[in-house]
């Protein structure tokens, strides 16, 4: 990282990535305040803990890192957090449950369909209204109450051959 210093005084840096991510892509510079404790990408005032960034710009003028790192941080905080004694559950048949002031019942409509064909969620409005038709019709005499199976002029059709009809 290429560290330019903007102003010693008020600890500003501009800091550049050398090695780019992508090839064609320029690197990507940020300003680091560390007066402030804050960075352009806004990790280290978030997080309380210096990036990559900020160790850069604390090595050019010989800072000592550990001053930017959040006390949360620290060893020994960590372990006074877990010092603390808890307190032994009872046992559970000794504890005390308050009846139930009301029953719970399902609600049936948020269940999914396990069978069958999917449902479909679709809002329908008066776009999707067809008008009446007669049915299905039947593909070889085009009468409706019927299908082709069980036409009644099917041995007709059966007998003859589609290419006889072209002569």
């Amino acid at each position: 990282m290429n560290v330019e210093i903007y102003s010693r005084r008020h600890e500003t840096f501009r800091v550049t990535e050398t090695i780019s991510r992508r090839p064609g892509i320029p690197p990507k510079s940020y300003g680091v305040d560390l007066r402030n404790r804050r960075r352009d990408c806004r990790r280290f005032q978030t997080l309380h803990y210096p990036c990559a960034h900020v160790v850069a710009a604390c090595a050019k003028v010989n800072l000592n890192i550990e001053q930017f790192v959040d006390d949360m941080y620290i060893l020994e905080r960590t372990l006074r957090v877990w010092e603390n004694e808890f307190p032994v559950l009872p046992d559970l048949s000794t504890w005390e449950v308050p009846p139930m002031t009301f029953e719970l019942i399902p609600d049936r409509g948020l269940r999914r369909n396990l069978r069958g064909r999917p449902q479909s969620s679709r809002i329908r409005n008066e776009m999707d209204i067809r008008e009446k038709s007669d049915g299905k019709r039947c593909a070889l005499c085009r009468l409706a109450g019927h299908n082709r199976s069980k036409c009644p002029q099917r041995n007709y059709h059966i007998g003859q051959s589609s290419r006889s009809g072209r002569n």
